[in-house]
């Protein structure tokens, strides 16, 4: 079996994963994807806040758009057409099943239980992508691994627009009104311009 097929099935293997437990969402998604950036080395944690930020400025769901992009950075078109299709596959079978049996067993105490008890997971999920996102964004722990010197920790600039961000949309209502578009647009000309991504 060629390396290229491997990576393939490799591909489609760890979405498919990341699919089927990534209960709540794209966001969901994310310390998957921290993990699957540790164990296979295909994209580092400053190329996943890349995606994070594409992904959530970009039309569609982030999850599908993150998948799209690993698979796509790893092994090109077929890549990203096989990653999306890995991630999406659970989702779909679990759809066609809880449609066929969903209205017989809706009533069901047992799967009231199980729909109960898939809201802390979500809430636990999407809480560890909030952290992640923090850690990425705020935090440059891998020179402070480096260099051991507490300094080289934060990430100064990024601290800084986090600042002047939360002033703005808590306490100024012109900034506060703005659209979402807008300020989406507004992080992509701060980012190019002070070049965040190699803060």
């Amino acid at each position: 079996m060629s390396e290229t097929l491997l990576l393939y099935l490799r591909l489609f293997y760890e979405f498919f994963k990341t699919g089927l437990f990534a209960v709540g969402g794209g966001m969901a998604t994310i310390p998957f994807l921290t993990d699957m950036s540790q164990r296979t080395g295909w994209f580092t944690a400053g190329q996943l806040a890349d995606m994070i930020a594409v992904g959530e400025s970009t039309p569609g769901p982030i999850g599908v758009n993150m998948a799209t992009y690993v698979g796509f950075t790893t092994a090109g078109v077929p890549g990203a057409v096989i990653a999306t299709v890995g991630l999406v596959t659970p989702s779909v079978i679990i759809i066609l099943i809880v449609a066929r049996f969903l209205q017989a067993f809706r009533q069901n105490r047992y799967v009231d239980a199980v729909f109960y008890g898939l809201r802390p997971c979500s809430v636990g999920l999407i809480a560890a992508a909030g952290m992640s996102v923090v850690i990425l964004s705020l935090l440059n722990t891998e020179l402070f691994a480096a260099t051991g010197n507490v300094a080289d920790l934060f990430r100064w600039k990024c601290l800084a627009l986090a600042a002047v961000l939360l002033v703005c949309t808590r306490w100024v209502p012109k900034v506060k009104d703005l659209h979402p578009i807008v300020m989406i647009l507004a992080s992509a000309v701060v980012g190019a311009v002070f070049r965040f991504a190699g803060a």
